[in-house]
C-alpha cells in the first residue's frame, strides 16, 4: 500500500507516529458518543452511545475508520461511499439507512482522531475539507460518526496504535482484530468470513500469542509470558501453561481467575534458567477443552550475536520515507548508547546513506538494536532498498536486514578486547575541505589507501561519479554539480566509510 495515500498524524496526544496494532491483535474495548441520522434528537453530540463490545456480543463484525476531519486521503475514501454502503447493505437490522435485505452481521463506526476538532468542524466548520456528515450535500453519513472529546480520542488513538490517518481496522467477534485498509465494501465484506466462528463449546481455552522478550543476551534466565483467552461459553476459573524446548517441558505456568468469554490474561511462567535463545513452544490446556489445536504457539526468542571487541558502528540506508525510520542502542539496563533519525524524505523512489555512528561499549556486555518504522513495512518494501547494518571493530557483522515490518530488535554481547573499527583506525586523519565547497575538493587521510574507491552520491542514493584512491591525496572537482548535499562514499575490502558534503557555488 502506498505510504503518500496517508496523512502521518502529529497533533494532541498522537504526538508520534507509531507503528498500527499488528494483525492478530486484540481490541480494546470503548465506548463513543455519536451522531447517526434518524435517532439524533437535537445538535451533534446528543445522539446515542456505541460501545464496541456490545456489538462484537450481539454477533457482529465491526469495521472501525479512525481519521481526520483535516485529512485527505481520509476524505477521499470517506467520500467513496465504501463503508456507507457496506453499512447499507449488511448492517444492523432497523438502524437507519440499512436495507430491509441486510445480512445483519456488520458494523462500522467512524471516530474522529483528532481530540482537537470541533463539532462544528465536523459540519463543515473551520479547518476541514468538507461536511463529514453530509458529504455530497443530499445524502447524510448513515453509519455512528463520533467525535470524542481529547482524553477520549486520544486514549483510543494510544489503545490501538494510531499511527497515521485513515487506520481502518475489521474486529471480529472475538475481539481479535486487523488492520484492512481502504478497502471497497465489496473486498471489505469478504474479509468477514475469515472472521473465526462464535464460541460455542461450554469450555475451550484459546493461546494468543506470546507477550515476553523477542531477544536475550544470554545464557541468562529467561520468563515466559503469553496471552490466553477464554474461547468457552462458561467462564474460564484455572489454566495450565507448558513451555517446551527440543521436545523437553522447560517452564510451567497457571492461570486462576474468572475470564468471561473472549476476554483475556497474561500468564507468566516459571523461568527458564542458563538460556540462551531458541524457539519455545507454549501450549495451554484447561479441564474438558473442547479444542486443543488453538492453544499453541511458538515463541521465537533470538540469542545475542557475540562480537570481538567493545567497538560498535552504525550504518543506516533509509528508504524514500527517511521520516518513518528510528533507531535505537540500549544497554542492558534501557539505557541509549546511540540513537538516530528521523530521516528526510526523499522525492521519489530510493535509498540515502546516513552518516554512520559509533560508540565505545562495555566489555562483555549486553545490548540491543531497535530499528522502527513508522508506517510498519520496515525499509525495504518497494521504496528503495533500504538496509541497516551493525558492526564491531573488527567489521563483524552484529546485526543487518531492511524488510521487516513495524519494529526489529537484535542483541548482541560486547567482546573484552579494544576494537579499532572503521572511524578510530581508518578514518582517523581524514580531511575534506572546503566544506562547504564551491567545486574542488581535497581529500586526505594518511590511511586512505586502504580504500579502492570513492564515491559521489546523491540524496536519493544515486552514484554521480567514482574515483580510484592511488595515493593519500587526491583533489576532486564537483564543478559539473548541482548546489545541495551529496555523500562520498569510501569503500574497501575493510568496509566502508560515508562523509556528508555540501556543494553551494
Amino acid at each position: 500500500m502506498k505510504k503518500i495515500l496517508f496523512s502521518l498524524a502529529l497533533i494532541g496526544g498522537l504526538t508520534q507516529a507509531s507503528a498500527q496494532l499488528p494483525a492478530g491483535s486484540f481490541a480494546p474495548d470503548f465506548t463513543v458518543t455519536a451522531y447517526q441520522p434518524g435517532l439524533a434528537t437535537a445538535g451533534f453530540n446528543n445522539n446515542g452511545t456505541y460501545n464496541l463490545y456490545d456489538y462484537l456480543n450481539a454477533g457482529y463484525t465491526v469495521f472501525l475508520d479512525v481519521s481526520a476531519t483535516w485529512c485527505g486521503p481520509c476524505w477521499n475514501y470517506h467520500t467513496s461511499n465504501a463503508l456507507d454502503d457496506l453499512y447499507a447493505a449488511h448492517g444492523p437490522a432497523g438502524h437507519p439507512g440499512v436495507s430491509s435485505n441486510t445480512t445483519n452481521d456488520v458494523m462500522v463506526i467512524w471516530i474522529e482522531g483528532d481530540g482537537t476538532t470541533a463539532d462544528a468542524t465536523m459540519l463543515d466548520g473551520a479547518g476541514t475539507i468538507g461536511n463529514w456528515i453530509n458529504p455530497t450535500g443530499n445524502h447524510e453519513i448513515e453509519f455512528p460518526m463520533a467525535n470524542p472529546a481529547s482524553a477520549a480520542a486520544n486514549q483510543i488513538n494510544d489503545d490501538y496504535a494510531i499511527g497515521y490517518f485513515p487506520t481502518i481496522y475489521k474486529i471480529c467477534q472475538d475481539r481479535i482484530l486487523e488492520e484492512v485498509g481502504q478497502a471497497t465494501a465489496t473486498v471489505l465484506y469478504s474479509s468477514v468470513s475469515a472472521c473465526p466462528p462464535p464460541a460455542s463449546a461450554t469450555s475451550d481455552v484459546k493461546m494468543l500469542n506470546s507477550n515476553g522478550e523477542t531477544s536475550i543476551c544470554g545464557p541468562a534466565n529467561y520468563t515466559p509470558k503469553v496471552v490466553v483467552q477464554n474461547y468457552g461459553t462458561s467462564n474460564l476459573t484455572t489454566a495450565s501453561v507448558q513451555v517446551t524446548y527440543n521436545g523437553n517441558v522447560v517452564s510451567t505456568g497457571a492461570f486462576t481467575g474468572n475470564l468471561t468469554t473472549y476476554d483475556v490474561a497474561e500468564v507468566v511462567c516459571s523461568p527458564i534458567a542458563d538460556f540462551s535463545g531458541g524457539i519455545l513452544t507454549a501450549i495451554v490446556t484447561t479441564t474438558g477443552d473442547a479444542n486443543a489445536n488453538n492453544g499453541s504457539t511458538t515463541i521465537n526468542v533470538a540469542g545475542a550475536t557475540q562480537a570481538a571487541d567493545d567497538s560498535v558502528y552504525v550504518e543506516i540506508v533509509t528508504d524514500q520515507y527517511g521520516s518513518e525510520t528510528t533507531w535505537t542502542l540500549k544497554d542492558a539496563s534501557g539505557a541509549t548508547v546511540l540513537s538516530g533519525g528521523p530521516y528526510t524524505d526523499l522525492g521519489a523512489s530510493g535509498t540515502a546513506a546516513q552518516a554512520i555512528q559509533s560508540a565505545k561499549l562495555t566489555p562483555t556486555s549486553c545490548y540491543t538494536f531497535t530499528i522502527n518504522d513508522a508506517y510498519g513495512d520496515g525499509i525495504d518494501s518497494g521504496y528503495g532498498a533500504g538496509t541497516y547494518t551493525v558492526k564491531d571493530g573488527s567489521n563483524n557483522i552484529l546485526a543487518s536486514g531492511g524488510a521487516f515490518a513495524s519494529s526489529e530488535s537484535k542483541p548482541f554481547k560486547s567482546g573484552s578486547t579494544s576494537g579499532a573499527g572503521l572511524e578510530t583506525v581508518i578514518m582517523n586523519s581524514l580531511s575534506v575541505y572546503p566544506n562547504p565547497t564551491t567545486g574542488d575538493l581535497t581529500i586526505y587521510s594518511n590511511e586512505l589507501k586502504q580504500f579502492n574507491t570513492i564515491e559521489l552520491v546523491d540524496q536519493i542514493g544515486k552514484t554521480l561519479s567514482t574515483w580510484e584512491v592511488k595515493n593519500e591525496n587526491m583533489n576532486i572537482t564537483l564543478k559539473e554539480i548541482a548546489n545541495g548535499t551529496y555523500h562520498l562514499v569510501f569503500k574497501g575490502n575493510s568496509g566502508k566509510y560515508i562523509h556528508k558534503i555540501q556543494v553551494n557555488k
